[in-house]
């Protein structure tokens, strides 16, 4: 009878927590205000200055082009595989993927922006599904790696300016 009042009880506070909301959507605005900041520098400063924090952060950058502002880069792939890899195991890849536009606002301020996406990549090996892959792309809206990617950028032109 004991084992049947817990389970009761048990089921009871299971069924009737509250569930907490979901995280408020961010608007456009709010997303690009995270992802942006403006330096009183030149395009070509900022730029340099951006390539080289994201090579300083472990980024493998991609692309970049100073015409177009655009820099798309890569962190190292994480591989998450077990340890005893049977016929039907997954294998999981992450990676952070980095873009970044800088823009030339007057001769003296250019606005950086970047955008953070967390990429996960599951893939079965062998069974009826085996070679099957299911990519998860997730934007990071965390304001912190921005505000130290900032910071760090912030530093950069400081010395190539001649700090």
């Amino acid at each position: 009878m004991r084992g049947l009042s817990l389970l009761l009880a048990l089921l009871i506070t299971t069924c009737c927590e509250a569930k907490q909301p979901p995280p408020p959507q961010l608007t456009s605005l709010q997303v690009q205000a995270i992802q942006s900041k403006e330096f009183e520098t030149s395009k070509q400063i900022a730029f340099a200055s951006t390539l080289s924090v994201l090579q300083d952060l472990g980024y493998t950058v991609e692309s970049a082009s100073m015409e177009t502002g655009f820099i798309t880069a890569k962190s190292p792939t994480q591989t998450n595989s077990p340890a005893n890899q049977f016929w039907t195991s997954t294998v999981k890849n992450s990676e952070t993927k980095v873009t970044a536009f800088i823009e030339q606002l007057k001769p003296t301020a250019t606005r950086v922006r970047l955008n953070f996406v967390n990429s996960e990549q599951l893939q079965r090996l062998g069974g009826a599904w085996g070679g099957a892959k299911q990519v998860k792309d997730t934007p990071v809206l965390d304001p912190l790696p921005y505000q130290n990617a900032f910071t760090k950028i912030e530093e950069a032109i400081f010395i190539r300016n001649g700090g």
